[in-house]
């Protein structure tokens, strides 16, 4: 006879139960006002910006591909390739004194990934925002991948 195989008792063994609210879109306000605070930041940038609206869109970048990594939202390889030179660039002639700004190529590249992450902001749950922002803060401090696993474990 035909034995079936064991399942754990528990729906999600391997995580975590998340509560209702991490399950759910961050508030329609809340996230208008993150994307308000990128889109301010590229349109200061086309201009000529600051270092603060250059991170503030690094920092966008890096958020919504790891939204986009726990699938909300999707970023071609092209978006984020364009993307990447056009910040890059953008911090190489800031911080050699050539002034914070995007040229027109660059403000497109970066208006498409921006694009991405205000929808993004508009309907990932809650638990995927987080644990992007957990991950930049990682990042941002500077802990290697091998400390973020062990971390997790």
């Amino acid at each position: 006879m035909a034995r079936t195989i064991p399942f754990p008792q528990r729906a999600q063994a391997g995580r975590p139960r998340r509560s209702k609210s991490m399950l759910l879109p961050i508030p329609h306000a809340v996230a208008n006002e993150l994307a308000l605070q990128v889109h301010l930041a590229l349109a200061a940038l086309r201009g000529g910006g600051t270092g603060d609206d250059a991170r503030a869109l690094l920092h966008a970048h890096v958020l919504a591909q790891s939204i986009a990594e726990a699938g909300y939202g999707v970023l071609e390889p092209e978006t984020v390739r364009a993307a990447d030179a056009a910040l890059i660039a953008c911090f190489e002639c800031g911080n050699t004194g050539g002034g914070w700004q995007l040229d027109e190529a660059a403000f497109e590249a970066v208006a498409q990934l921006v694009t991405v992450y205000d929808r993004q902001l508009q309907s990932a749950p809650l638990w995927a925002l987080t644990e992007a922002s957990e991950r930049l803060e990682r990042v941002g401090a500077g802990e290697t991948s091998q400390q973020a696993l062990r971390k997790s474990a």
